[in-house]
């Protein structure tokens, strides 16, 4: 909506909170639009604030704003939106327009997240440039400390914390994480800013000065994003010192790229829990790490170490130390499966980004590095230096809290995602192919420098999938995929030679640095610079676990012998796992067998209180088919990984054969006896978790009031019920003494009126359940059996025959009560010697 140019900018906003709750959505965006062009930065700022928040909600969760995450590809105002924020859009030339100007936005403190706040309210600065000279000081105290954004950042910081502010949503609304508005957008911004081809496209708006103004250069004590102290800001090495009219456009625009993947990172990585928090924080870690690396460098030929080989954050002293407030990181931060998902897109897409980098650039000098461009620069060292670490105690987060459920795939894959980075190269190979041909040698570095990732995480994989029910297709699945991925050639070799250089003691690594940094040209040998090669990758593993887990930590090799004890472990719950999914499957073909016509009479198996346990209701037929095949890929692909030859697997399989058959499957799971009554043990869990044993799930109340079938009349059971109850508490004691007499009558009494529960099963039951039944099993008279459709229907045959006959209803009916007499008389006098055989 335009205005006249001497509106006051207030009013401007007023008019602009009116029509947001007034005008059509297509209207009002239009309007903006208008807005945007026609006024100047002046009177847009004060809008700024209110304009972001109505479009991403408010960081309180207050405001829901647009809803991108469930605005889908079919509604009529995704195309509106999409255009509207659109990296080329109005919203983003807004932006542009501010930041030229360069006005500051305010973010409180207490909407960063939790570890960055435990870190400011302790009076320690984060190292990472988001944060650095930022920070408004009021008077007031810490508790209402500040931020101070340029627009470019508040306009992100906003669009990431949407993701994962609570927000309250209309009833009835789904999230679908893959075509969302907020999924595709966040896309979309990741290729335009971090492009994989090409420059970043410089800004639409240009000031007076050719360019949009970049933040101030940060000062030369401040690492670049968190990269370790070896190395300095890309927009200081590329822009302090160079005209900004005269200046590389890329090298202009690249702060814009830098600024969109620190605030994503800290926005959507930098949660845990407080235990990793106070590891993190711990100045023990932080000074044996400081200590190993001065005495890595205080040999007088120290070579040039590459930039990257630091992972650890470190911390800058701010303000004077103030304890961190009791409760703060109480709450454990529990990420969505949207939120995991984007991560993933984000893992991706810098794998991509950083794969794009031209081949000369990777395999050059340090020398050259100096001479690349900034966005080729920045390709080089952007995974490991700004998510590595933040990535790895963000999965190793989700790995300790997420539920035992199928959801878990979303982690899974954004953790195979990240260990993986040959697949995001751009070559179009066939996976097959590709599985086959194997891990690239290029690629042993990266294992080496992200080896937690890989060993570490497996660990904590194997810790899960040990305690849930492999015999459900989509946990058998999460399996495969994790054996296929490390069953990939080379994989594991890399692995054992990361091992092999953390492993590496240190006496060895000094005496060997006191020989190695002579190059050939400097009197060396190769030798001496093979050995120079070595010793920076001893170097780059070493400082990647202590950066990670301290200087003390306990290393568990993965090829070691207590992984292999657990791998056994696995491979022993597949194999049983299997063998469920085959009796489910076998169980499954019988009731299907028996699922006849006539079954639905009653007919086919009267054992109604028989179910099989071990799989879910859907895990039958072509689910229990592929879970079988999951299970037994899992196998191979296991044994390639390990080593474990055909012997081996074949003697593991034989000692869970001897211990497992058919019969052990109807025994009882392990317990032990507690004052309550049995007390389920970690093994007896582990049984029923998969299938191999269980309790006999039956019923032992009253047989009259059980519930009604599907092949019973509802109102025929309830009828023979109160006549049956009628004659019971009329004539129970008659029944009573006749059922007790020793002799023919007594034997014949009880085959009519007894319950089938008089006789004794020797299982155990608990004090109250023997008390009920008890009381159950006093004979009566029952006529539930005259409710059954199967009933019904054989004295409708019976009733049909004897009209073939030319019997009357009376006669057909004595028949039938004679037959039946004469059937129980049978079975008194015979029924011992039917069963005795």
């Amino acid at each position: 909506m335009a205005a006249p140019a001497l509106q006051q900018p207030s009013f401007l906003l007023a008019n602009l909170k009116v029509d947001s709750t007034t005008k059509p959505f297509l209207q009002r965006c239009q309007e903006l639009v208008k807005v945007i062009d026609d006024y100047p930065a002046k009177e847009l700022h004060l809008i700024f604030p209110w304009l972001v928040e109505s479009v991403f909600g408010s960081l309180d969760g207050v405001i829901v704003g647009w809803n991108l995450q469930f605005l889908q590809a079919r509604s009529n105002e995704y195309n509106i939106v999409m255009d509207f924020l659109d990296p080329s859009g109005p919203m983003m030339k807004l932006v542009y327009k501010l930041q030229a100007e360069e006005y500051k936005y305010e973010i409180p403190v207490s909407f960063l997240p939790g570890p960055v706040k435990a870190s400011i309210q302790e009076g320690v600065l984060p190292d990472c440039p988001l944060f650095h000279n930022k920070l408004q000081f009021p008077l007031s105290g810490l508790q209402t400390l500040s931020l101070a954004l340029n627009p470019f950042e508040y306009y992100m910081f906003i669009f990431a914390s949407s993701l994962i502010t609570p927000k309250n949503y209309p009833l009835g609304q789904h999230v679908s994480s893959l075509d969302n508005a907020y999924f595709v957008l966040v896309d979309t911004y990741l290729k335009y800013f971090l492009p994989t081809e090409g420059s970043v496209p410089p800004s639409p708006f240009a000031d007076n000065r050719g360019s949009v103004s970049p933040p101030a250069p940060r000062a030369p004590s401040v690492p670049f994003a968190g990269y370790g102290i070896h190395s300095t800001s890309l927009l200081k090495r590329h822009i302090s010192h160079q005209p900004s009219v005269t200046a590389d456009p890329a090298a202009q625009e690249i702060w814009r790229s830098e600024a969109l993947l620190q605030v994503f990172v800290e926005i959507w990585l930098h949660h845990y829990s407080l235990e990793m928090y106070q590891k993190l924080q711990s100045p023990q870690v932080k000074l044996a790490l400081l200590h190993y690396r001065l005495s890595m460098s205080s040999m007088p030929c120290q070579p040039l170490t590459p930039p990257g080989s630091g992972t650890l954050d470190t911390y800058q002293v701010l303000l004077p130390f103030h304890p961190l407030p009791p409760g703060l990181l109480e709450e454990t931060f529990t990420p969505t499966e949207e939120h995991v998902l984007v991560v993933r897109l984000l893992v991706k897409h810098l794998h991509a980004f950083s794969c794009s980098l031209k081949p000369e650039q990777v395999c050059s000098s340090p020398s050259a590095h100096s001479h690349a461009s900034p966005l080729e620069e920045f390709k080089r060292v952007v995974v490991q230096r700004f998510v590595q670490q933040k990535l790895y105690v963000f999965l190793q987060h989700c790995f300790g809290h997420w539920p035992l459920d199928a959801s878990f795939r979303a982690v899974l894959e954004t953790w195979l995602s990240y260990i993986q980075p040959w697949r995001y190269t751009g070559e179009n190979t066939n996976p097959q192919t590709d599985q086959n041909k194997g891990v690239p040698e290029k690629w042993g570095l990266f294992v080496q420098e992200n080896l937690l990732m890989y060993t570490k995480l497996f660990q904590g994989f194997l810790n899960r999938v040990v305690r849930i029910d492999l015999v459900n297709v989509k946990n058998a699945l999460m399996v495969f995929r994790v054996a296929k991925v490390f069953a990939q050639p080379n994989l594991s070799e890399m692995i054992q030679k990361g091992e092999q250089l953390f492993l590496e003691p240190e006496h060895v690594l000094h005496h060997r640095q006191h020989r190695v940094f002579l190059t050939p040209s400097h009197g060396g040998s190769f030798l001496s610079a093979r050995q120079s090669v070595v010793t920076d990758r001893v170097f780059r593993v070493k400082s990647h676990v202590y950066g990670l887990e301290g200087q003390d930590c306990q290393y568990k090799q993965m090829f070691g012998t207590e992984m292999r004890g657990a791998v056994l472990k696995l491979i022993q719950i597949i194999a049983q796992a299997r063998q469920t999914a085959k009796r489910i499957s076998d169980h499954s073909a019988e009731v299907a067998a028996n699922n006849s016509f006539m079954s639905w009479f009653g007919m086919g198996s009267p054992d109604l209180n028989y179910t099989f346990n071990g799989g879910e209701v859907d895990d039958t037929g072509e689910c229990v088919k592929k879970t079988h095949e999951f299970l037994e890929r899992s196998l191979d692909y296991l044994c390639q990984i390990f080593r474990l030859n055909a012997g081996q697997l074949s003697q593991l399989m034989a000692t869970l054969g001897s211990g497992q058959d058919d019969g052990n499957s109807r025994q009882l799971p392990d317990c032990v006896q507690g004052e309550n009554g049995l007390i389920l043990t970690d093994l007896g869990r582990m049984q029923i978790i998969n299938g191999l044993r269980r309790f006999e799930i039956e019923y032992q109340g009253d047989p009259e009031l059980q519930p009604i079938r599907s092949y019973e009349n509802a109102v025929l059971v309830r009828l023979f019920f109160k006549i049956s109850s009628l004659v019971n508490e009329r004539f129970g004691g008659h029944i009573e003494a006749l059922c007790s007499r020793p002799d023919f009558l007594g034997r014949l009494g009880r085959h009519y009126l007894a319950s089938p529960e008089v006789i004794a099963d020797g299982r155990q039951r608990s004090p109250e359940t023997r008390r009920t039944a008890e009381r159950n099993r006093r004979p009566r008279l029952s006529l539930r059996t005259l409710a059954s459709y199967r009933t019904l229907l054989m004295l409708l045959f019976l009733y049909l025959f004897g009209v073939l006959f030319s019997f009357g209803p009376i006669s057909s009916t004595l028949l039938i009560l004679t037959g039946g007499f004469l059937y129980g008389l049978f079975i008194t006098l015979f029924g011992d010697k039917l069963k005795s055989q």
